[in-house]
């Protein structure tokens, strides 16, 4: 080296001093251009592996990009690296001491199967409507007992009744007539006719639902009501009340429970025959509820009820003791078919049956879905009956899709499954997908409660940031926050890292817009803090206008910034240019973040490999101070042969060294060097001063200059500063 010759250190200083023009400077030179440009255009058509190490263009772009270049021509031993399973500690890329391997299988997805029918968050918010279904059922229910309670008291004309749609469709509830096939001038002949004339309207109709609704009501023949009366006596109002409240529940409400006890209550003391019991359906279904009673036939109902024999053969002679019907049927004079005890005792059992019931009820329709969702590869799967026609057990359980219908408030009974198979396999995100056209927002947000192709099959969840993407930052974020930490601290901190990763995998698969992002603090202090930056020395505003920039265009305010971190954050989330949750962005086997953190990986590397072209000191000291905050311990320097030669002339250490064994090393280097200040700038800039005046002083025959101001022990020093100008002028 000759007096004229540029140190290492200010060689090192001219680079590293404004980096973003030496990464563009390198970037714009014709080979790295045209393979950049090569591998940014041809990345996405990526799909496998093998067609990744196959197209040495791009396989030979990303090994240097991640500093595996020497391991270029180990394809079979790469393409194990990429396919592993990094989730897996003991998968192939996580069981290599050199860590890079992992680094680089992270930013890819040959080894992440994220396909899934739904997403645990997507499930989670399918039950919770679900769920939530049962109460929203009980409140619209007693909304309209309550509406109708008042209005009928109002109605004198059965056409003020019939012009009520509210009113009608209720009344029509209650006897489980459908209003879409009941004619409005049908149901007025119907509410008008005299029962007593057996050749009435209502009683020619050959329906007891025509005849009992006729007798719900007092119409006279012109459709009024006689002076004084009412369109509905009280009784009749609660009994309307009792059919409508057991035909529009479709579980066991409390509500239903009250209904059916009063029901019971009501009929069971003016009952003069067994026969008017097991005639009513509804009556047989309170008593099988309260006694468990399982027979498959009324009439075997009968004879448990009036045989004392056929109780016993049976095993119900409690349930006999529970009535007192006589042999044929009857009941003895001045007797009721249950006394107050019996009542009692049968209301007990019945209200203790129902509420098992209705836990069952949801619990197993709930356990149910989500042990077949997680089965579920395609729409067809999805919408396969989970009852087996030769085993019983199954045939009380809620299909899946009933479930998932109902969590969106959709009746099963409005929608076949072949109807229901294509809009499951629609685009929400199309404005001309099939579900669009329906102008319905019930299938839409069905849809988009799970992930199924335009084939069926399921498909990656379309989120905020991809699996692959999120468990990188998470790892990234632990990373952080456990570094150089040890016993309870690091305890304390993991568990507190753990927390903060649970919720942005949650929040990750809720967040659709840039703007939700960024005014979730606690999310937005997780993504920069996982990259190493201080969130508050970051604003809204600068995160608004990050989020906001164009990433193709270079001069966008995201691309200007001087750390390329900010860009690649802002390429890691699938936002449009509005800020909106989009396809667009998502890659195959490379999410656009991880694409453009590999090609500025290969600009520094490049960088830094041209810089060692001339001084080979530049380059280790650009990778030290790009490595140095990732240094640990004292091991993650003697992994790392760059790093540890590093230290070795930085602090005059003899090659001998490498004979001493791992833990001497180990204890050698942490004598000379506080991995603890390795965060500080100000400290990797000593060490690098130190290591590129040792090194000028080992690769030269005079003494660097750069040396004799490290030595220097006068009060006067000239400044890196002025070392960088005058090295400038030189150079002019």
């Amino acid at each position: 080296m000759t007096s004229t010759t540029l140190s290492t250190y200010t060689s090192y200083l001219i680079v590293n001093r404004d980096m973003k023009s030496s990464l563009d400077r390198v970037a714009n030179q014709g080979t790295v251009a045209r393979d950049t440009e090569y591998y940014e255009a041809n990345i996405d058509k990526v799909t496998t592996a093998d067609e990744f190490v196959d197209d040495y263009r791009l396989y030979s772009y990303a090994m240097k990009a991640y500093g595996l270049e020497e391991m270029t021509y180990g394809k079979a031993f790469m393409k194990k690296v990429l396919e592993s399973d990094l989730s897996d500690t003991a998968s192939f890329a996580n069981s290599l001491t050199d860590k890079r391997y992992a680094t680089m299988a992270a930013a890819f997805n040959f080894g992440t199967k994220t396909a899934e029918a739904q997403t645990s968050v997507q499930e989670d918010n399918l039950v919770k409507a679900y769920q939530d279904s049962f109460d929203q059922e009980e409140k619209d229910i007693q909304s309209e007992v309550d509406y109708y309670s008042k209005a009928i008291a109002n109605i004198t004309d059965v056409d003020d009744l019939l012009s009520n749609s509210r009113l009608k469709t209720y009344v029509l509830d209650s006897f489980g007539l459908d209003a879409k096939y009941t004619s409005t001038s049908y149901l007025k002949q119907v509410l008008t006719s005299d029962l007593e004339d057996p050749n009435s309207f209502a009683n020619q109709t050959g329906s007891d639902k025509f005849v009992a609704l006729a007798e719900a009501f007092n119409f006279q023949a012109d459709g009024t009501v006689t002076d004084g009366d009412s369109a509905q006596t009280s009784g009749q109002i609660e009994s309307l009340r009792l059919d409508y409240v057991y035909n529009k529940s479709t579980f066991p409400s409390d509500t239903l429970a009250a209904a059916n006890q009063t029901y019971w209550e009501t009929n069971i003391s003016s009952m003069t025959s067994v026969d008017e019991l097991v005639d009513d359906p509804r009556m047989v279904e309170y008593l099988t509820t309260a006694f468990s009673v399982k027979v498959q036939f009324t009439s075997t109902i009968r004879s448990l009820l009036t045989s004392d024999s056929a109780a016993a053969t049976l095993g119900y002679t409690g349930v006999k003791a529970m009535f007192n019907f006589q042999s044929d049927g009857s009941i003895a004079t001045g007797e009721t078919a249950q006394n107050q005890t019996q009542l009692a005792s049968t209301s007990t059992s019945y209200q203790t049956a129902f509420k098992a019931n209705q836990e069952d009820a949801v619990t197993n329709a709930v356990t149910n879905y989500q042990t077949r969702i997680s089965e579920v590869k395609s729409v067809d799967d999805f919408l396969s009956s989970n009852k087996d026609d030769d085993d019983d057990t199954n045939d009380d359980v809620t299909e899946i899709w009933d479930v998932a219908l109902r969590a969106y408030g959709i009746d099963p009974a409005d929608v076949s499954k072949s109807r229901l198979k294509d809009i499951l396999a629609s685009d929400p995100n199309d404005p001309k997908s099939y579900v669009n056209q329906l102008k319905d927002d019930r299938y839409v947000n069905l849809v988009k409660a799970f992930n199924f192709d335009a084939e069926g099959d399921i498909d990656t969840p379309l989120l905020v940031q991809s699996a692959s993407v999120i468990s990188n930052f998470a790892t990234d974020y632990k990373t952080e926050q456990l570094k150089l930490l040890k016993g309870s601290a690091r305890e304390k901190a993991e568990e507190a890292a753990d927390k903060e990763i649970d919720y942005y995998n949650t929040q990750m698969q809720t967040i659709t817009t840039a703007a939700e992002l960024i005014a979730d603090d606690r999310l937005v202090s997780f993504v920069l803090e996982s990259k190493g930056i201080d969130p508050k020395s970051v604003t809204k505003d600068e995160l608004k206008n990050m989020f906001s920039s164009d990433l193709d265009n270079p001069k966008s305010y995201v691309n200007s910034l001087a750390n390329g971190v900010f860009a690649e954050i802002v390429a890691s989330f699938n936002f449009d240019s509005e800020g909106n949750l989009s396809a667009q962005p998502v890659g195959t086997i490379q999410q656009r973040g991880d694409v453009l953190a590999t090609v500025n990986n290969y600009k520094q590397q490049t960088l830094e490999e041209q810089e060692g072209e001339s001084n080979e000191g530049v380059r280790l000291a650009l990778y030290f101070e790009r490595k140095a905050a990732d240094v640990t311990s004292a091991y993650t320097i003697l992994g790392d042969t760059a790093l540890f030669e590093f230290f070795k002339t930085t602090f005059s250490m003899s090659d001998y060294i490498s004979n001493m064994d791992t833990d001497q090393q180990a204890s050698m280097i942490e004598k000379y060097v506080d991995i603890s200040k390795l965060q500080d700038p100000d400290y990797v800039t000593k060490l690098i001063k130190q290591y590129t005046a040792l090194y000028d002083s080992e690769n030269s025959s005079t003494t660097s200059p750069a040396l004799t101001l490290l030595t220097t022990t006068g009060t006067t020093r000239i400044s890196s500063d002025t070392l960088l100008a005058v090295a400038q002028l030189s150079s002019k």
